[in-house]
């Protein structure tokens, strides 16, 4: 179990030394031909220190590794890690904690996203009306200004979706959040609708829990793990508290997780029968 930070910068780190392993290179070989310290090495593989993208990428050409997207991955990873990778989100630092910047940096740099919500929908489809809503409700005692923020972090997060590639997201939630009238029963609508557009997209799969499954494994709470491109041990699995986030990263947590969503999805609707739901809860019907 560890923070955010933590898990950027020891799964970096453990990559970096798979790959020193690969090339056959001792750390101390690395060092010298970097005109580095040796501890320096072993500081960035075990974690124990951050590791500018700069760096990272001359110890890639020192292991010869050239496929350009686990460049740009590994790069990426160590600008979120040690926090000066120029992301949109910075510049919202003094007004986003520490544990939602580390999660947004999950989210951006990820392949893909499965995730069971059991009280409201997830951010990644919200409405920039649910959106205030959802805030406002949360966390009662802000001014307009920095819900406003808020939201526009909010929705500057959905553009994953519209990248190239976009964030493949599987999602599964409980039918309960889908008549919880957030925002009242005219921004539902249109939170409802947007559902359904949004299920249009070739890489949005979103399934409903309905009542009729009865108890299910999302009464124990909600859930999210990641996935990445070209190195599967950096997924982890994220679930959120009201102060804090935990990230859980132990090949046994992910199985135990993974084979929770899938037994969400067992339980659930089938994409068909979840939209159809969804419209007639829309419009009605």
């Amino acid at each position: 179990m560890w923070h955010g930070p933590a898990v950027r910068r020891r799964k970096l780190g453990e990559e970096l030394r798979r790959l020193r392993c690969a090339a056959a290179l001792t750390s101390g070989e690395v060092a010298g031909h970097l005109g580095w310290h040796q501890s320096k090495v072993s500081r960035i593989e075990t974690g124990r220190s951050g590791v500018k993208p700069a760096d990272v990428a001359r110890l890639l050409e020192v292991y010869g590794v050239d496929d350009p997207g686990l460049r740009a991955l590994l790069e990426a990873l160590a600008g979120a890690a040690d926090g000066r990778g120029g992301q949109w989100w910075q510049a919202y630092r003094g007004l986003l904690p520490p544990q939602y910047r580390d999660f947004i940096s999950l989210e951006s740099q990820a392949s893909a996203a499965r995730t069971l919500e059991t009280s409201v929908v997830p951010g990644l489809l919200q409405t920039p009306e649910y959106a205030r809503a959802v805030t406002r409700a949360a966390l009662g005692g802000l001014d307009a200004a920095r819900v406003d923020s808020l939201v526009e972090v909010r929705l500057a997060r959905q553009e994953v979706l519209r990248a190239d590639p976009p964030l493949e997201l599987s999602a599964v939630v409980d039918e309960a959040a889908l008549h919880r009238e957030v925002g009242g029963a005219a921004a539902m609508r249109r939170q409802l609708d947007h559902l359904l557009a949004a299920a249009q997209l070739p890489h949005v799969r979103l399934r409903v829990l309905p009542f009729s499954c009865g108890g299910h494994i999302g009464l124990t709470g909600p859930f999210i793990i990641f996935s990445f491109p070209h190195i599967s041990d950096l997924d982890v699995v994220v679930i959120d508290h009201l102060t804090s986030s935990l990230y859980l990263e132990r090949r046994e947590d992910l199985e135990a997780y993974s084979a929770a969503f899938h037994m969400a999805e067992a339980q659930a609707l089938s994409f068909k029968e979840s939209l159809n739901l969804i419209a007639g809860m829309a419009h009605g019907v």
